[in-house]
Formats: structure tokens, sequence, C-alpha cells
């Protein structure tokens, strides 16, 4: 699988089923993808926030070599918009402190960074598979189902994989899917887990 920052619910869907998952490093870093973006439920309608990051190589850059970018503030964005869009979800308080976490330090690297995320996320759920990170690319993988490019903001989904489930602004922006991991956790708490089942 292609590494995300707070994935999206169908990449957790995907690797729920996995009992080893492995976290693509050695990919030429694509743009435009969940590997530095998360999508979540607004006031306002679906928010994008995207990490800013430095392609040390250029556009040759390596997803492992990936670093996050600190010019701007973007943590503290970040932080704020999931705070105003999830305050009064029933699950925010329970939750918030592990995820808030990750706003208050400054990890180099996005690929490390997005690892604590994931693994703090499976914890969650309460699911335990094994996460390893690439050692080499390979242009075809005979050994394991290849997603690392099947779940994008650019592909179209789905919506009978994404049950309805109450979001913060569903009665006026009516149901968001396939949002970050984090709308669901912030709305279901304990029954996230069950969601995919």
């Amino acid at each position: 699988m292609s590494t995300a920052y707070f994935p999206p619910v169908s990449w957790i869907r995907e690797a729920l089923t996995a009992d080893h998952i492995f976290i693509e490093a050695w990919e030429t870093y694509p743009k435009q993808t969940y590997r530095n973006r998360c999508r979540i439920a607004a006031a306002n309608g679906t928010l994008s926030l995207s990490i800013p990051v430095n392609k040390v190589n250029g556009k040759n850059t390596m997803t492992k070599d990936i670093e996050i970018c600190y010019d701007e503030d973007w943590q503290r964005l970040h932080r704020r918009s999931i705070e105003d869009a999830y305050t009064n979800s029933p699950f925010y308080l329970y939750f918030w402190d592990e995820f808030e976490a990750y706003f208050n330090k400054k990890h180099k690297f996005l690929l490390d960074l997005n690892m604590e995320i994931i693994n703090a996320v499976m914890s969650i759920l309460g699911k335990t598979a094994v996460i390893s990170i690439t050692e080499r690319f390979e242009k075809e993988v005979a050994y394991a189902e290849d997603l690392r490019y099947a779940i994008s903001p650019k592909l179209p989904y789905d919506p009978d994989h994404f049950p309805r489930y109450t979001q913060v602004f569903e009665e006026k922006n009516g149901f968001q899917p396939d949002l970050s991991i984090i709308d669901l956790i912030f709305n279901e708490g304990p029954a996230s887990l069950a969601y995919f089942e």
C-alpha cells in the first residue's frame, strides 16, 4: 500500500483485511495523493488538509526521502481545522489527545509521521497487523495484493463500500463518504471497527 496521512476509510478497509502490510517507500513520489493529505467533514463541506513537502531530489525523489516543510505553520492550521470540525462529535474528547500529539512534534520525513499515525489508528481499531516498509521498489508484486496506486483522491469510489454513519455536519452537507479515518473514529468511537464488518 502507499503511505497515507490520516488515511481515508477506503485505505483502512483494505489494511484491515491483511495480516502483513507493506508500505511502499521506494517509489518515485507522486503528487496529489493521500500520501500527504487527508479529507475531513467541515462545516462548509469536505475540507482537504495537505502537508507541504520538500522533494530533495526534485521530481525523482523517492517517498522515503520526502521531507516535511515547516515554512508555514500547517500543523496549527490542521489542528484548528480538525478541532473546528469535530469538537461536537461524540468521541472527540475521548480520542483527541491521541491525535493532537502529531501536531506538536516536528518529524523530518513524511513517511515517519505517517507510520506513527497508521500504527496509532490500527491500535485504536484493535487491529494487530505487521506493518513494514518496503526495502526496494518492485514494479510488479506477485506475492501480495498490490494496492499502491488503487486508493487515490483522483479515482472514483463505489458508494456501496461506504455505509452511512452519523457525521457532525451531515444535516447541512449530507453524508460525505470515504473521509479520513479520524472522521469515523470521532463519530463512531469504539464502534469504528464494527463499521468495516
